[in-house]
């Protein structure tokens, strides 16, 4: 199982991202239904939340799924998506892309509701809705994968995944879907930090670089007229 060690290695923060996950899950699912509820409640990123808690609250709700049932698919998710962003990107930029995606879509979307609750178009009680999950970071490297692939893949991967998101968007939309979009705009956004925007910056390997150029011999100089300065 070399291969699998391999994989995990080149992918930490996905994978320790994972194992919270399941831990939580774990917990949710052991825990009778009062306290789940609470337990889901407490670490939500909603309005109440973020006026009370805003740091915690938007770091802790990222590591809770509601339904615990759905962590098999969500290993999945992250292993097509999040593991394989993080391999291309590293860590770091990785991290940086859909960190801050689930930051600004939380923010985002919860400023919606707000809106909507002042508006008198939604009940004051969506102060204290759950908004747990991990999907706005999935969303935002989804966004950033369609620069990992080759054309003609990455186009209809791209039409797949606009159409994914695209749909709920403009059937119904809930502050959820409002926060994908923003998720998976700045997956798209993140391309100056990809290997590929990097490699576009280098200079072409065909002998005409300055390096190549100040290889040669120096151009002939003229003599200098009286009129030249």
């Amino acid at each position: 199982m070399t291969w699998a060690k391999d994989w995990v290695r080149s992918s930490p923060g996905t994978h320790i991202w994972l194992l919270v996950i399941g831990i939580t899950s774990l917990v949710i699912a052991a825990a009778s239904e009062g306290l789940g509820q609470f337990l889901v409640h407490r670490t939500s990123s909603n309005i109440h939340e973020l006026n009370e808690h805003p740091l915690p609250s938007l770091l802790i709700s990222g590591f809770w799924i509601e339904r615990p049932e759905s962590f098999l698919l969500y290993a999945v998710m992250f292993e097509l998506l999040h593991a394989n962003v993080e391999r291309w990107m590293g860590t770091a930029r990785w991290l940086l892309t859909v960190g801050g995606a689930h930051i600004a879509a939380t923010l985002a979307s919860q400023e919606l509701v707000l809106l909507a609750i002042e508006g008198h178009r939604l009940p004051r009680s969506m102060t204290h809705v759950v908004d747990i999950g991990v999907s706005y970071g999935l969303a935002a490297a989804a966004g950033v994968l369609t620069y990992r692939l080759r054309p003609p893949w990455r186009y209809g991967y791209l039409a797949g995944v606009l159409v994914f998101f695209g749909i709920p968007l403009l059937t119904g939309a809930t502050f959820t879907d409002f926060g994908h979009a923003i998720a998976l705009a700045m997956g798209f956004a993140a391309w100056p930090l990809t290997p590929a925007a990097a490699a576009e910056k280098l200079p072409p390997e065909d002998g005409t670089g300055p390096a190549d150029r100040a290889d040669g011999p120096p151009p002939e100089r003229r003599p200098e007229s009286p009129q030249e300065r």
